[in-house]
């Protein structure tokens, strides 16, 4: 599997890399003749996968050589991206991908032209809460600083999370609920936050009503409001326009065991896929 290495990218980021990973891998200078090869090229990109399937269309096979592909539709169960990550479904369909051969011969593969493709992704509430409670992104929170108490700046006190766990509740809203353990003090804080999703323009998440209460105390509507301002800018799929991507959220859904969306990415070919390996 191949990770990122810039810590500051945001998880969308590293899970597009894999996925732009995976559907280049499918071509080789070699060719190939076999949809099974082409599944282990995939399986390569993650760090496990428990069921996939791959289906190439291509008239006349040997085009495949020349890094072109009528459609190419992949589905996946049990998808690891990373080990304590686990997508429960991801299901892929392109329309017609062409890949300069030269640029394949050199190992840097380019598009001849842009690269569409729709995505279909669910995600368990079991699978979200192992993932919160991994080691990896206990390692990421655990040195976080938090003003809670609204101590000077220079009494920061910094807390390790404690039994984070997700809640998918009616009308499309998610709940976390977080215990914050002091590492001075051994002290604990109950943080429960909750808040509804919106995609507008099919591009940025939006939270919606988000209300938050730290030991059953609400927090004041102007500082949800300021973290919440913050949080909207992060999840504007927009910025990755520069980098030739275009992503558009057409569906999304929760409901009370899991998280499902539909997408439509779009790779330009001057997309460079070295610049999300680096």
């Amino acid at each position: 599997m191949k990770h990122v290495t810039d810590g500051e990218r945001p998880q969308f980021m590293e899970f597009l890399t894999i996925l732009l990973s995976a559907l280049f891998s499918l071509f080789s200078p070699a060719g190939f003749v076999a949809e099974q090869v082409a599944a282990q090229a995939i399986r390569n990109q993650f760090d496990q996968v428990e069921t996939l399937a791959v289906r190439i269309d291509s008239t006349p096979n040997y085009q495949l050589v020349q890094g072109k592909a009528d459609r190419i539709r992949i589905a996946g169960r049990g998808i690891y991206p990373e080990a304590d990550l686990r997508i429960a479904a991801l299901d892929i369909e392109t329309d017609a991908i062409a890949i300069s051969p030269t640029s394949l011969r050199t190992g840097n593969p380019q598009l001849e032209k842009p690269l569409n493709a729709g995505i279909h992704l669910v995600l368990t509430r079991e699978d979200i809460n192992r993932a919160l409670q991994s080691p990896e992104v206990t390692d990421r929170l655990r040195n976080l600083s938090f003003d809670l108490l609204g101590s000077p700046a220079q009494q920061l006190e910094r807390y390790d999370f404690v039994d984070p766990q997700v809640t998918f509740l009616e009308n499309q809203r998610i709940r976390l609920q977080v215990t914050l353990q002091s590492q001075q003090t051994a002290t604990q804080v109950t943080i429960i936050a909750e808040t509804g999703i919106q995609i507008t323009n099919g591009r940025q998440l939006q939270l919606i009503d988000p209300i938050a209460k730290i030991n059953d105390r609400p927090l004041p509507p102007q500082l949800i409001n300021l973290l919440v301002g913050g949080i909207n800018d992060r999840l504007d799929l927009a910025k990755l326009e520069e980098q030739g991507i275009t992503a558009r959220i057409l569906q999304w859904n929760v409901d009370r065991d899991q998280l499902s969306l539909a997408a439509f990415i779009r790779v330009e070919p001057e997309f460079d896929p070295s610049s999300l390996t680096q």
